[in-house]
């Protein structure tokens, strides 16, 4: 979609690219004639392009290398600083998160930039001005994330679980402590929808876990910390830890999958409605009460989400009792049950797999096609296949694309443009995709991802990525 008016919005204003356009094109000029062994600018025309967000950029831009032990200062790139900057004051004033760009700029001056504003049904890119991943279906989030705990018969806390010994532990190391009223903790109760666990609640009627319950005394909050084995939020920063606990875009969550072996402690969930957030750890990453456990654990038992993952949690401790009187728990190790079990996620490429056939089983969910120096691969192996939901291909290691019209079950495909090309050629782009992503390695002139992004949208009427077109003049060099 092609927007050729000239907005009064100052993002759509040539002036507040301009002095961006400059630098980019000094860059560009210069990098062209470096690889041409000359010191003469490039005849003709530059194309430059990036994209800037409200909390940062990405430009195809080769910047100054420091000397030799001095760190990158701001002084070194205040040119490109104060024009980036210039651009995020009018994406805030616009009320835009983020937009791409592409410019060619002639060597007479003239400018014809394009503005492309993602919209509603398109993720960000990472690190590039291309379009992230196209959400074909309002509102629909990846597999892993749709993923409710399953039942466990017979799961009962740990026999460590004393509500009253951890109650005794934390008055004699609290003395001074305030604890919460039952009526705090039945408002609590209400607002999450469910009876806090006996352990729970008896932490909190020792401490109601309050800033403003310590006073002047600074060092309270560490001496409570201490005393419980944890930062603990007050009742009304409990939460529940559910999917949406964990934010992620399709391109990242699609490729996870949710495992529990059958000896797990605790479920591999990206999240659970059971999972009842207290605190923060030693190492700031969240603390939860588990009411959910793997098939191995104790309801009840504490779990940390880590941080920098998307599925699962590690066991910390049996019960809160056991976290409060410092025994700690241990779960069998990862590496043993993944030797038991074939992965649901596979990579094929030179490194991992050697074939689509090494990878297939009946329990693939998720398909990765990386580089590969040898003949492309057919996806024969993996048709039928009842729980494979995602495929990424790398650019040339298809040898059919049609075949992928036979992966019904399919809901995100990731693949370069000329594969794509090849699917919408035919018709033949699945059904059942509820996002889809385009590969652009290397490649930085959003353009013909624009556009091929958004015939890829128009099969579902989704909403387009807008394309704003501005000329204007910039001084030779």
């Amino acid at each position: 979609m092609v927007d050729q008016s000239l907005s009064p919005s100052p993002i759509r204003d040539f002036a507040t690219w301009a002095p961006l356009l400059r630098v980019l094109r000094a860059d560009r000029e210069k990098r062209d004639a470096d690889e041409a062994g000359a010191s003469r600018r490039a005849a003709g025309s530059v194309r430059v392009a990036g994209s800037i967000g409200r909390h940062g950029w990405s430009l195809d831009l080769r910047r100054p290398r420091p000397a030799p032990g001095r760190a990158m200062q701001l002084e070194d790139v205040q040119e490109e600083h104060d024009a980036a900057e210039r651009v995020q004051g009018a994406l805030a004033d616009t009320g835009i998160d983020e937009v791409a760009f592409a410019a060619e700029i002639h060597r007479t001056g003239h400018v014809v930039l394009r503005l492309f504003e993602a919209g509603p049904a398109v993720e960000a890119g990472v690190g590039t001005p291309h379009p992230g991943a196209l959400v074909l279906v309002e509102g629909a989030v990846p597999e892993p994330w749709r993923r409710l705990p399953d039942p466990v018969t017979g799961a009962a806390p740990a026999p460590s679980a004393d509500p009253e010994a951890l109650a005794r532990a934390l008055r004699e190391r609290l003395p001074d402590a305030i604890g919460a009223t039952e009526e705090e903790i039945a408002a609590a109760e209400t607002r999450l929808g469910f009876a806090l666990p006996a352990e729970l609640k008896a932490l909190y009627r020792v401490t109601r876990a309050r800033w403003e319950d310590h006073g002047d005394d600074y060092e309270a909050a560490d001496r409570e910390a201490e005393a419980i084995g944890c930062e603990p939020f007050d009742l009304d920063g409990l939460r529940v830890a559910d999917a949406s606990y964990r934010r992620t875009t399709w391109g990242l969550g699609a490729m996870e999958a949710v495992d529990t072996p059958p000896d797990a402690a605790v479920q591999g969930l990206v999240g659970s409605p059971g999972w009842i957030v207290f605190g923060i750890g030693e190492g700031g990453d969240p603390l939860a009460v588990d009411l959910t456990p793997g098939p191995r654990g104790h309801t009840g038992q504490v779990i940390l989400l880590a941080r920098e993952e998307d599925t699962g949690a590690e066991l910390i401790a049996d019960s809160l009792t056991d976290l409060v009187l410092g025994r700690t728990a241990e779960e069998a190790e990862p590496a043993t049950r993944e030797a038991r079990r074939p992965p649901a996620v596979a990579r094929v490429n030179i490194r991992d797999f050697q074939s689509v056939e090494a990878a297939a089983h009946p329990d693939l969910e998720v398909l990765s096609i990386g580089v590969w120096e040898g003949a492309p691969f057919s996806l024969a192996p993996v048709l039928g296949l009842p729980r494979l939901r995602t495929l990424t291909a790398y650019p040339g290691t298809l040898a059919d694309p049609l075949e992928i019209a036979g992966l019904t079950g399919l809901e995100f495909l990731e693949l370069g443009p000329e594969d794509w090309r090849v699917l919408l050629d035919a018709d033949a782009v699945p059904r059942s995709l509820s996002a889809a992503e385009i590969i652009a390695h290397g490649k930085w002139d959003p353009l013909p991802y624009v556009t091929l992004a958004n015939e890829i949208l128009a099969l579902r009427d989704r909403p387009q990525i807008v394309q704003t077109v501005l000329e204007g003049e910039l001084p030779a060099n």
